[in-house]
Parts: C-alpha cells; structure tokens; sequence
C-alpha cells in the first residue's frame, strides 16, 4: 500500500482543511527547495498569517531526502497544483528568461509558484542598504567605513551591460561563449582595499570593457537582440544600478560582498580594539574589557547568512505582492500593515 503522502496535493490539502473545526486555520502546504531556505520563506509569511490560515512551510522531498528546485516544481504539476499547495522559489535566471525555457514558462505563469525575484535569497541578504547594520551588528562599531549603497550601486553599473549580454545568449541556450560561470569569473572583485575601493572598481570596469569589446566585435548581428533586450529589461523593472540582485546569489555573496565586509569588520574590530586600550585606566581593564569585547563579536558572514535587512529591497516587495495577490484570490487577504491597526 502506498503511503498517505503519496496522495498528497492541493486538493488532499483541501478536503483536509475542510474537516476541520470552523474556528481552525486554514492549511496552505508551502513547498521550498532546501534546509536553508526553510527559515527565510517563514519569516516572508509570518507577515502575513492571521486567524484565518497559516502557512506550513515544507521540503518537497515525499519519503525521500531529495532537495532542489525542480523537485519543488514538479509538486507543482498535474494534480498537486491548487490554492492549497504552493512552490516557493528562487528564480534563478527564469524569471528573465521570461518564457524561454519550460521552468521559466512555469515560473511567471503559474500563479501557485511564487518566487524571490532576485536570482536567489542570498541576493536578498546581500541588499546594500544593510550592509552597514550587519558590519554593526557584527563588530559592535557603528564608525562608517564604506558607502556601501554607493559601491554596490556602482558595481551593478559597470556590470550591467556585460550582463545583459549574458542573458541574452542564455536565452538562444549558448553557454559556449559565456556561460554563467564564466560571467561571474569576469564580475568578482579580484581584491578590495579599503583606503582605495575605487581600485577594485576600475579593476573591474577594465574587465567588463575588454569582453565587451570582444562580444559586440564578434556578434554585431545580435546587437539589435542585445538593445531590444535592455529596454525590455526597462519593462520588467531590472535597473542598472541594481544589476546585483539578478547575478549569481553565492557569487555576490561570496566573491563581492563578503569581500568587502571582511576588511572593513576587520578594521572596525581594529579602531574599537585600540579605543579600549586607549582609554583603560589599568592593564587589568584593558583585559576585562577587550575579552568582554571579543566575546560579544559574531562572525560576520554568520551575519549576513541571517540577516533579514532586506525587506525594503525591492524584488521582496514584489514577492510581497505576490502573495497578497494570491491571498486575495483564496479570499484570505490580510496586510502585513493590519497588523499594527
């Protein structure tokens, strides 16, 4: 005999909800794709839960441990799909891709699958307008160091047309001439000072140029596609000066951003260690206070891994969106804003 979870899908959900008391919450299955993902999609939907429904946030996998984007699509097709059981995703580059490829198609169409916008969560995280909270957070200094909204915003421009060339040739499926790997090879900081950032920069620009060069030299046919591509971009609300929401999460996690918070942790770490030595009155002071200091420090990748400073970024509003619009359609509407009424 089967199991009971191999029946389950949005209309099991349904039936399910409906034996249950009246004053009971309302059920809605939200399928993600890993562990990790888990407690960011809980905190997106505590916003929006009330008396009437809640969401209970799942791993796709039925009796197995197998994880993933597409195993959270496919509970999403034939039966599974309904008002009950949705899919929450990461949207990689289908949500640019806007049709092009079947997940893609997937994605912007069905109105059960809803997805950060952003190509990944860590994308989300990684919102320049946080930065300085999590290098406060994690170094207990809130000396100024960087502009980081600046940097970040400068960084996407430079990156911006490289990028829209990248998508362009992943929509024809070419992964030959760059694949994404070798997009995010090209737009890493390569080494980031913090008495000169405008160095990693230029660095970077100089990058961008030469590849750019070399594309518009050997593909001038694709150039009407490429500008085409740019004002549809226009359309679908991609701004230059955000282009790092939409690369690789784990490489503007990883070769970007953390590249430039762990100097700049590190020199505020420095600054308040040498306040502390400045102004201790005895030796004995000075080492209660740096070991109370250090012990209160936290890592500062640990930080930006849990850092929910995301939620005026604008790809999270339109996952907001979203959801109210499909809490609208199920007649469970409540605004996170209703709250404090």
């Amino acid at each position: 005999m089967k199991r009971l979870a191999e029946y389950l899908n949005s209309g099991f959900i349904e039936a399910a909800n409906a034996l249950r008391p009246k004053r009971a919450r309302t059920i809605i299955v939200a399928y993600v794709e890993s562990y990790d993902d888990i407690s960011f999609w809980r905190t997106v939907f505590d916003e929006f839960e009330n008396e009437k429904f809640h969401f209970k946030v799942m791993l796709p996998a039925r009796g197995k441990l197998t994880k993933g984007k597409k195993q959270a699509m496919m509970n999403m097709l034939g039966s599974s799909v309904g008002k009950n059981m949705i899919a929450c995703v990461d949207s990689d580059y289908d949500y640019l891709m806007q049709g092009a490829t079947e997940s893609s198609r997937q994605l912007i169409n069905n109105p059960y699958v809803l997805h950060t916008y952003a190509y990944a969560i860590e994308n989300l995280k990684c919102y320049s307008q946080g930065l300085k909270r999590i290098c406060v957070q994690s170094t207990l200094n809130d000396l100024e160091i960087l502009d980081f909204v600046s940097f970040m915003s400068l960084y996407s421009k430079i990156c911006y047309p490289l990028f829209v060339w990248n998508i362009l040739l992943y929509r024809k499926h070419d992964l030959k001439t760059m694949s994404i790997q070798r997009f995010c090879e090209i737009v890493r900081l390569t080494s980031f000072n913090i008495d000169t950032p405008e160095h990693s920069l230029k660095q970077l620009s100089l990058r961008v140029s030469h590849h750019l060069t070399l594309l518009e030299k050997n593909m001038p046919n694709l150039l009407p596609e490429y500008e085409a591509l740019k004002s549809e971009f226009t359309q679908l609300g991609i701004k230059e000066e955000e282009t790092y929401f939409y690369i690789q999460g784990h490489h503007i996690m990883d070769s970007v951003v953390l590249r430039m918070l762990v100097p700049v942790c590190r020199h505020l770490r420095n600054k308040r260690e040498t306040e502390i030595q400045r102004y201790a009155c005895h030796h004995q002071q000075y080492t209660n206070e740096l070991s109370s200091y250090r012990h209160s420090q936290c890592d500062v990748s640990i930080m930006l891994q849990k850092n929910t400073n995301y939620k005026e970024a604008p790809p999270y509003k339109r996952l907001q969106q979203d959801i109210r619009n499909l809490l609208d359609s199920l007649q469970l509407h409540s605004l996170p804003e209703d709250r404090s009424k």
